[in-house]
């Protein structure tokens, strides 16, 4: 198997500022790589070197073994990107919006029509393809965005945070389109600020943090890296709440997190768990909830940077290679 995006030595500069600080990549033939990180990490300059549409400052980068910056041609023939917004005509219908797309890559106006309402099938828009895409909700226009990527068969597709601003459920169904994909072997670059959004979709995982990659892995790989367990306990009467709090303090050594009626906290030894039962049964405490599970990739994120993948505000610039 041999890998259809790789990238050595990633830098891009803009002023003092490195968007990226030699970041190094690889995605295997057919597999999904999750690249999580908090706005400004410099995902989105990544995507923007690999699609073709900005030169990197230092470094290099092949999709398929093309070089994005000499074969920037043959790369653009192979690809496909979906941007964080939705880049599709309102003013058009959903068939004319792809129908467009398709005579734009070559088609011919029948074989354009064809591909068009392929997709509109496959991506249950067959019934609203002829209404205009300023009717459509944010998860049809989305479905519709990552449909126009497809018009050309593209062997990578690029996905920078597909469903920023999607209710739970139009990302739901998002994830099962690209499970789709997925299953018809394309190789798939997918960033994103939702950390269950790379533990449902992505093989391997890659984490960025001020243009840097921090770690790498599988989800189960970055969940070992905190070295710990989590232990959440919620009291069956919320007045108890404070004698939890102070049971997990004595036993595992630091406070717990308090948030929604109950007590989190990291824990290295599991043997503390019984410890904590016989106190707080001691003291009279019946826990209505009591677990002991896998740290979450948000608590890994957490645990590597200091803050959550939602916390810091964007500060990529938006050069585009012309």
């Amino acid at each position: 198997m041999h890998n259809a995006i790789q990238a050595e030595g990633l830098v891009k500069r803009y002023g003092e500022t490195k968007a990226l600080d030699g970041v190094d990549l690889v995605v295997p033939q057919g597999r999904l790589l999750g690249v999580l990180g908090p706005n400004g990490a410099g995902k989105t300059t990544a995507v923007r070197i690999l699609a073709t549409l900005l030169r990197p400052d230092a470094g290099r980068a092949t999709v398929n073994g093309f070089d994005v910056q000499r074969q920037a041609h043959q790369v653009r023939t192979l690809i496909g990107l979906t941007g964080q917004y939705a880049a599709v005509d309102e003013m058009l219908t959903g068939v004319e919006n792809l129908l467009m797309i398709g005579r734009l890559l070559g088609l011919s106006r029948s074989a354009a029509r064809a591909r068009a309402d392929e997709l509109l099938r496959r991506f249950d828009l067959a019934d609203a393809g002829g209404r205009a895409t300023k009717t459509y909700s944010g998860g049809m226009r989305r479905r519709l965005d990552l449909a126009a990527s497809l018009v050309g068969r593209p062997q990578v597709l690029f996905l920078d945070e597909p469903t920023t601003g999607l209710d739970p459920r139009s990302r739901t169904e998002l994830w099962g389109v690209v499970r789709g994909l997925m299953a018809d072997g394309v190789t798939v670059l997918l960033t994103t600020q939702y950390l269950e959004e790379a533990d449902q979709l992505a093989d391997d995982i890659v984490v960025f943090d001020h243009g840097r990659v921090i770690a790498s892995g599988t989800s189960d790989q970055l969940k070992s890296t905190t070295g710990a367990q989590v232990l959440e306990v919620r009291p069956l009467q919320e007045g108890h709440l404070d004698l939890v709090v102070q049971v997990v303090t004595d036993v595992v050594g630091e406070a717990p997190e308090v948030s929604g009626g109950r007590a989190t906290a990291a824990v290295r030894d599991p043997a503390v768990v019984p410890a904590i039962v016989r106190r707080l049964d001691d003291l009279g405490v019946v826990a209505s909830e009591l677990t002991l599970r896998k740290s979450s990739l948000d608590e890994v994120f957490l645990a590597l940077t200091g803050h959550r993948a939602e916390d810091e505000p964007s500060d990529e610039k938006q050069e585009v290679l012309v």
